[in-house]
């Protein structure tokens, strides 16, 4: 018996007027695992992501989630769909005009049955998990470093349990040693939760800790996909290229003359 797989994508397309952002989109990710997008900006990674949730449409191809097609939701079934996910966002996107706590249970307060009680409660051993303390629960972000933020954020996004788990840039803006630990809470945090996780990176550290497959985007396509353990020696140019961070190659930077 073949399983299913958690997310399929098979030939998405999306374009914003005359850009072309995806051409042909093909990547599926088993339930469990963790796949990292990497890629050059305004390569359509963050597209791919807001393909996924239901919040952009593509023109054309398909985008399944446990075998439902994700593009024909509307309304309540949409709502269903995206009640599986988790994200935690690039900049951590933190409410600041609420205390930590508030921001951890922000999904769980709005789950039917949940009294504030319970969703303080989860909030709090959530934050417990990604080794901050009861205190922290009842300050506000701006008070928080950023490394002390971005946990904040990863609590958020495991809060609820999430089926799926989406990690948009999680290490930009940190050093490279609180980059690190969020890494390894990230994996951490995924292994607990059971959850599918899809993670779009620039930082090769990151997508190496977190990964158990990595994909390669460039110009709306995936131009590579495999283990890990195998990206070193993929021989592929634009992989090779991007991970040793090199100006000459296929990829050619558009940079403005002055």
């Amino acid at each position: 018996m073949t399983t299913l797989p958690k997310i399929q994508l098979s030939g998405v397309a999306k374009s914003f007027d005359s850009k072309h952002v995806l051409r042909g989109v093909d990547l599926s990710i088993g339930t469990g695992e963790s796949v990292v997008i990497i890629g050059g900006s305004g390569t359509g990674k963050s597209v791919t992501l807001k393909c996924i949730l239901g919040l952009l449409r593509p023109e054309s191809g398909s985008i399944k989630v446990d075998g439902e097609e994700v593009t024909k939701l509307r309304s309540r079934g949409l709502d269903k769909h995206q009640s599986k996910f988790g994200m935690l966002f690039q900049g951590s996107a933190l409410f600041d005009s609420l205390p930590v706590w508030r921001n951890v249970a922000f999904k769980l307060a709005q789950t039917p049955g949940v009294s504030m009680k319970e969703a303080k409660d989860r909030a709090i051993e959530t934050l417990a998990s990604v080794g901050l303390a009861p205190d922290i629960g009842d300050i506000y972000p701006a008070e928080l470093s950023g490394g002390m933020q971005k946990r904040v954020a990863l609590a958020r996004a495991i809060a609820s349990k999430p089926e799926i788990i989406f990690f948009d840039e999680p290490t930009t803006g940190l050093d490279p040693i609180m980059s690190d630990v969020i890494n390894e809470l990230i994996v951490k945090c995924v292994r607990q939760v059971g959850a599918t996780a899809l993670s779009i990176t620039h930082d090769m550290a990151s997508a190496r800790k977190i990964a158990d497959r990595i994909a390669m985007l460039h110009e709306g396509r995936i131009v590579w996909q495999g283990r890990t353990q195998d990206i070193d020696h993929s021989g592929n140019p634009y992989v090779d290229q991007f991970i040793h961070g090199r100006a000459e190659g296929p990829i050619k930077m558009q940079v403005r003359k002055i």
